[in-house]
């Protein structure tokens, strides 16, 4: 008798659980999307295979292709979401290299510039009003 004690790297239900934490989302948030309850989409994650209908409507609901889970690692995923958030003619099949970080420094940048120019604005608005009394 033979026992392996590497754990399985296609326990499907891990990799929907670490999608859907990745995506922010709450179980009960996609136990709605789906129509089921908290529960079973916690039974589901604990769960090593899914039949291919179930797996489909919760990629769909987890805005991934089902071959995303099927295939999961961290970074393919990580570059699916950052390129469909940019971008939503990205092809299923393909992953474009796509760092996340740059677009948080970049959204950082223009809220920067956003709350510099609404101070401004503020200062003015201020400053004619001081003018008027």
């Amino acid at each position: 008798m033979e026992t392996s004690a590497k754990p399985s790297n296609n326990h499907i239900g891990r990799k929907i659980g670490r999608i859907r934490e990745m995506r922010g989302i709450k179980q009960e948030t996609l136990a709605t999307e789906l129509g089921v309850s908290q529960q079973t989409v916690s039974r589901m994650e604990q769960s090593e295979t899914i039949e291919d209908d179930v797996l489909e409507k919760v990629a769909k609901a987890l805005g991934v292709p089902a071959e995303a889970i099927k295939n999961f690692n961290d970074e393919a995923v990580i570059n699916f979401i950052a390129n469909t958030y940019n971008d939503h003619a990205a092809s299923y099949g393909h992953y474009y290299n796509f760092s996340p970080i740059d677009k948080i420094v970049a959204l950082y940048d223009e809220k920067v510039a956003l709350l510099e120019r609404l101070l401004e604005s503020e200062k003015e608005k201020v400053k004619m009003l001081s003018e008027n009394k």
